[in-house]
Formats: C-alpha cells, sequence, structure tokens
C-alpha cells in the first residue's frame, strides 16, 4: 500500500503545494510519497485499494480526490491548502502542519457520508440562489486577498442581482412536498460551508442530508435570524424565514433554469435535481472529534 500526495498548485495561491509538504512529511514518516499534481489524471489508473491519497489544496480539489477513492476504494487525506477547507473541518485536523502530517502518519480512518447531485458527488454544500454568490462573484484575486471572508465581501451585490425577490421551486424531501418562492436553497452532506460557517444540525455522519430553505423575506430580518443562528447553533424556533428539514433524498423542480455550485465550484444552471446521500461511503484520515 502506497502514500500519494495529490497537490493543487492554485489552491490558496500555491503557498501550501507539495514542496510545502513534502518535507514535513518526511520528518514524520512518509519519506518517499508518489506526489503528482491533481492536473496529472494518469495516477488515477494507478491507484490501488488501499492506498492512501494525501491532497494538498481547497474543496475543489478534494471534492475531485474523494470521487477517485471512492471509485478505487482507497483512503483519503486532507491537507488543507484552499481559500475555505470547508470538508477538512468536518475531519478535526490540526492546525499545526507538523502535527497534521503525524496525524496523517499514523491513518487512523473514519467513514463519512457524500452527497450525491444527479452523478455528481458533493462534500460539503449545494446552493441555488443566493448561496451561490460566493463562487459566482467573488474573483480568485478577491479570494486570495481576504480569505474566508471573500465570501462575505459579495453579499452587498444582493439588491442589484435582483435576489432579494427570490425564485420559484418545489422541494420534496423524502416525499413531503413544499412549493413556494426562495431567497436561497442550501442542501448539505457536511457540516460547514463559505469557509467555517456551520449548517445548522448537519453532520457528515448522520446519514441524511441536511436541507436548508431561506424564505425572502426583508434583509434586516434576515441578518437578525443569520446572527442568532450564528451564536446559537441553530435557528430561531419563532422565525418562518428559514425551513431546515434532514431528508435521505431531495428533488428540487424550478420553474426556470438557476445556476447550481456544489463545493464552490459551478455547475452551471439547472431547472430539475435530485440530491442522495450515501451512509458512511468515504474513508478518510480523520482526528478526535
Amino acid at each position: 500500500m502506497r502514500h500519494w500526495l495529490i497537490a493543487n498548485t492554485r489552491a490558496g495561491g500555491g503557498a501550501r503545494g507539495a514542496d510545502f509538504w513534502r518535507p514535513r512529511l518526511a520528518r514524520a514518516g512518509i519519506a518517499a510519497p508518489e506526489v503528482r499534481d491533481i492536473a496529472d489524471e494518469k495516477w488515477e489508473a494507478e491507484l490501488a485499494p488501499g492506498d492512501t491519497v494525501l491532497v494538498a489544496g481547497g474543496d475543489g480539489s478534494v471534492n475531485r480526490v474523494a470521487g477517485v477513492c471512492l471509485a478505487r476504494d482507497a483512503i483519503l487525506g486532507v491537507l488543507p491548502s484552499g481559500t475555505a477547507n470547508d470538508f477538512a473541518r468536518n475531519l478535526a485536523l490540526p492546525e499545526d502542519p507538523d502535527a497534521l502530517c503525524a496525524l496523517m502518519a499514523r491513518g487512523p480512518t473514519a467513514r463519512l457520508d457524500v452527497g450525491w447531485l444527479d452523478d455528481r458527488l458533493f462534500l460539503n454544500v449545494v446552493h441555488v440562489g443566493l448561496g451561490t454568490l460566493p463562487a459566482t462573484q467573488a474573483s480568485p484575486r478577491l479570494k486570495r486577498w481576504l480569505g474566508r471572508f471573500s465570501y462575505a465581501a459579495v453579499l452587498p451585490q444582493l439588491r442589484h442581482l435582483g435576489l432579494l425577490r427570490g425564485f420559484h421551486a418545489r422541494l420534496e424531501a423524502d416525499d413531503e412536498p413544499l412549493e413556494e418562492r426562495w431567497l436561497s436553497l442550501a442542501i448539505a452532506s457536511g457540516a460547514f460551508f463559505g469557509g467555517g460557517s456551520r449548517v445548522p444540525g448537519a453532520s457528515p455522519r448522520d446519514g441524511r442530508l441536511t436541507l436548508v430553505a431561506v424564505r425572502p423575506r426583508p434583509w434586516w430580518r434576515l441578518l437578525l435570524t443569520f446572527v442568532i443562528t450564528r451564536l446559537r447553533g441553530h435557528t430561531p424556533e419563532d422565525d418562518d424565514s428559514v425551513l431546515v428539514r434532514q431528508p435521505t433524498t431531495c428533488h428540487i423542480a424550478m420553474s426556470h433554469g438557476h445556476r447550481v455550485t456544489a463545493d464552490g465550484e459551478s455547475l452551471g444552471h439547472h431547472r430539475e435535481m435530485t440530491l442522495r446521500v450515501e451512509p458512511a461511503a468515504l474513508r478518510v484520515i480523520a482526528g478526535v472529534g
């Protein structure tokens, strides 16, 4: 069984590429990993069941490598090197790079759920509406300079983009239908999005998705709901601006095509999509937590 180091030289400005991680991994006992750039697809065919793949990149890189690990029955290790690193937050990883590499060398494993949007894997969150702004409006330069705060930097554009009106969609969460206007739909497999924001009630180990649907409301009310949710860790019980459900499957049908993002990557415009969870599908190296 081999160790692989797959690096995205463009993630997070390129400061934590293979040259950053290789000496630290060597000191931890992983002296000669097979090193590949993520743009090189040849390594995928060489990956054997039981191999450990350490990916140095952001959520987009982790998403791609996770799909290969699922297909080849390999173990995924994450060396957070991107802007948001939301999937890594599910794994209780040490922040210190040397401690992280020591954990990768020990290799304690856990199994996490993954989500599927039709035939597309996602590990964090699928967004429609307001939640697509960070991926579609924040430039790479803005992300590099502001880090996780780039996700808040685009929010003042709401009025100019006309998103406060929302859009019409029919939701079926575990066959329970609900049809009205929505400002934002978020369907989560993991527990984090947007550089550390927690999805209310979500866990990557409960065998369920978490649907968070936001209704169009005055901006001040939505802001108050957001602040209370961040402080308490759950939405206010007497506030109908946010609907939270935890289905295993979810079907969304919209009257018009709308932009969809998954794990921060744009998937173009969709009118209909089906989402499901695959419980305990992905083997990962994880800390205690």
